[in-house]
């Protein structure tokens, strides 16, 4: 098979999903049995491994390179030693710019998912160096990455690339999830932008038809969800720093960030009946098919840790300069 595309740190396929869609041959780089389970349940082709063992030389007709690196040391939620290491790793990006070598340095960064998010800039040196440089680069991590982005954005430039960085809320990109992403675009010799929004911000106490009449409404779990109306979500996790300060959101908003521990939030029903999401609920608050064959174990990290799809189809679009073709609708 000939792949057009590379996905590193391919997860369940938050970004091979649209890609395919859009008539791409993806192939997906992902060290997680579980994830490789339900990449290959859903037909994607998965190279089961660590990116740091390949590089573009394994692929050599692709032309366009995807990302999302573990996010883990830079997520608010996480260890937060990527957050504390940042200074290093945006002077191990210059120096890999200008093509010297790191591997002391990365070997003595305080975890080795913190040397990762620099794993792609590896791999599209690497391809430019060859002579076959990628034609378009997207790359997504949590917002507090967005530095390492601009950073990358500085080198890429230098090698010929037309760069846009950014943060992107997901619910104004249709998905029914207030989350926020840090992402890189960057194209060859073509100017790059971010993904239009075509969706209203949502904002707390501010309802569907507030706020820019010229965009769609935001999308609320009782839009996406087949469950009785006027239901509440009590989230997995903290608000304000505070882990006993439980988050709450009713069935009328967009879900909080859907994380690796969606199955540990609470619904309760009007009734008082409390449950939890399934995986296909969970997996249809991120945006993908209802019938998406969730494999392997700890189904909830693999949904927590992925692209939605929805948004993956908005990024890919800008990145291709072309619509992509829509994916079937999550439920």
């Amino acid at each position: 098979m000939t792949y057009d595309t590379v996905d590193l740190f391919a997860g369940v396929g938050g970004l091979d999903l649209p890609a395919r869609a859009a008539g791409l041959h993806p192939v997906g780089i992902e060290r997680s049995p579980d994830a490789c389970a339900t990449r290959r349940a859903a037909g994607l082709a998965t190279v089961e491994g660590d990116v740091r063992h390949f590089g573009p030389g394994d692929f050599p007709d692709a032309q366009r390179l995807l990302g999302g690196p573990p996010c883990q040391t830079f997520s608010a939620t996480g260890t937060g030693s990527g957050r504390r290491e940042l200074d290093t790793v945006l002077g191990l990006v210059s120096l890999m710019g200008v093509r010297r070598p790191v591997g002391r340095e990365l070997a003595a960064l305080a975890d080795e998912r913190t040397a990762l998010v620099l794993e792609p800039l590896r791999w599209a040196l690497a391809a430019a160096d060859a002579g076959r440089a990628f034609e378009s680069v997207v790359l997504e991590q949590v917002p507090a990455a967005l530095p390492v982005w601009n950073a990358y954005a500085a080198v890429l430039r230098a090698e010929g690339y037309s760069v846009a960085t950014g943060v992107l809320k997901a619910e104004q990109y249709g998905v029914p999830q207030t989350r926020r992403r840090a992402v890189l675009i960057a194209r060859l010799d073509v100017p790059a932008a971010l993904p239009t929004p075509t969706h209203r911000p949502y904002r707390p106490g501010v309802g569907q038809d507030g706020g820019d009449g010229r965009l769609l409404p935001w999308v609320s779990m009782r839009q996406t969800l087949d469950r009785p109306g006027g239901f509440t979500v009590v989230s997995n996790y903290g608000t304000g720093g505070d882990p006993a300060a439980r988050g709450r959101r009713t069935a009328d908003v967009p879900a909080a960030t859907v994380t690796g521990k969606v199955f540990r939030s609470r619904v309760l029903d009007p009734d008082g009946a409390e449950s939890r999401f399934t995986s296909g609920e969970a997996g249809a608050l991120q945006t993908f098919p209802a019938d998406h064959p969730w494999s392997g174990r700890d189904i909830g990290q693999q949904i927590g840790n992925a692209v939605p799809p929805l948004l993956g189809e908005h990024i890919l679009a800008a990145a291709l300069g072309d619509a992509v073709r829509h994916l079937p609708a999550a439920a």
